[in-house]
């Protein structure tokens, strides 16, 4: 066989259970997961560290980060995708749906123009073996854009792109539900009087909603024909849930209410929650906290949103609170196969024979979890 690997003295974290064991490798692929120790020569002894299957996370909006680095600058495209690549696989994760915004918003004008330039860079790169950790692509679609079906159409049948999901970033709704917020927000950074800033506030509302209906239907269709899973963005009602339901849509990506949440868990769709709500301790804008999700049982799914290290730190931090009644193994499904099954992956996100070979090796030091090493492919990659 070729490139095989025996790692053994390892804490391995199957899906139902942390055993003491050996975990065989060869050609890339999981060959055996067996009890205690070997005598194989050239073993790797990992002297108790954990072993997990690589991460996947099928939410992070950390690429435009490296884009922009800085307000108005802009950096060269490959760069930022080798820069977000080392972040990623640093962060345990092997396999990233890299969140895409489809469409501009008032903040963020330039996400029509650069949307383009990211999945032909994340191509090269990938197709040059140029990453380490395996990238998709999640085109995240901003339904106030009235450009958006257009940019969806055009990028939507490319390999790369695996998932869609549906966001709708107005003051009021979703996420950003205090509109008085944003309004005290404008007359600080604008020095306008409230009256005038009202005003523009009502113009830029209709603006924004004057195509959203069509749009969204629009861009569900295109979801639609090309097969790919679909998730609802944001959902903060009853009625957010049951529109997602009659589209066909069985994710509900980061509800920002408790109400929300329990009526994707009633209708039996799958809950993503963001871990760095979880290290926070809250929402950075005011709504449900995870910790409140994961004490009801509402959360399959944990993703990073915009702190690669996330994933890895909250899924041990979970496992840890004990009154969640949420064991190791529960905690890191979240951040593995979970994920990978709501995005079509049936390959990885398990250590079990057969499944690809791509795993992390985790020290804890004070309850920090530290990345010794990672695997894809059964090739070490970090």
């Amino acid at each position: 066989m070729m490139n095989e690997i025996v790692i053994t003295g390892a804490r391995i974290v199957l899906d139902d259970a942390v055993i003491a064991g050996t975990l065989h490798i060869a050609d890339g692929e999981i060959r055996s997961v067996d009890m205690g120790g070997t005598s194989v020569p050239g073993a790797i002894d990992v002297a108790g560290d954990y072993i997990l299957p690589g991460l996947v996370d099928c939410h992070t909006d950390h690429l435009e980060k490296h884009v922009y680095p800085r307000a108005h600058v802009r950096w060269n495209m490959m760069r930022a995708v080798m820069s977000h690549d080392a972040q990623i696989i640093g962060a345990g994760v092997t396999t990233v749906f890299d969140s895409l915004c489809v469409g501009a918003t008032e903040k963020n004008p330039e996400r029509r123009e650069i949307l383009g330039p990211m999945i032909d860079a994340l191509e090269f790169a990938g197709a040059n073996n140029m990453l380490r950790a395996e990238h998709f692509v999640h085109l995240r679609c901003e339904i106030t854009d009235e450009i958006t079906p257009e940019l969806t159409r055009t990028n939507v049948g490319r390999d790369i792109v695996r998932v869609l999901s549906v966001m709708e970033h107005v003051p009021g709704k979703r996420q950003s539900r205090d509109v008085e917020q944003y309004v005290a927000r404008r007359m600080v950074e604008s020095g306008k009087a409230r009256e005038v800033v009202e005003r523009e506030v009502r113009e830029l509302l209709d603006r924004l909603e004057a195509n959203a209906v069509e749009v969204r239907d629009e861009v569900v269709a295109i979801g639609k024909t090309h097969g790919l899973p679909m998730f609802s963005h944001d959902d903060a009602t009853i009625e957010h849930i049951e529109m997602a339901l009659s589209e066909g849509i069985r994710v509900a990506e980061f509800p920002v209410s408790i109400e929300a949440a329990r009526a994707a868990r009633e209708n039996g769709m799958l809950s993503v929650a963001g871990a760095p709500n979880m290290l926070r301790g809250g929402s950075q804008s005011g709504n449900v906290a995870v910790a409140e999700l994961l004490a009801e049982g509402l959360v399959d799914i944990l993703a990073s949103d915009y702190v690669p290290r996330s994933m890895l730190d909250c899924a041990f931090m979970v496992a840890r609170q004990r009154q969640l009644g949420i064991e190791l193994p529960d905690a890191v499904r979240m951040v593995t196969s979970a994920p990978a099954r709501a995005c079509g992956l049936e390959d990885r996100g398990e250590i079990l024979p057969g499944l690809r070979a791509d795993i992390i090796r985790v020290h804890l030091v004070d309850d920090f979890p530290v990345i010794r090493s990672a695997w894809r492919n059964g090739r070490i990659v970090n």
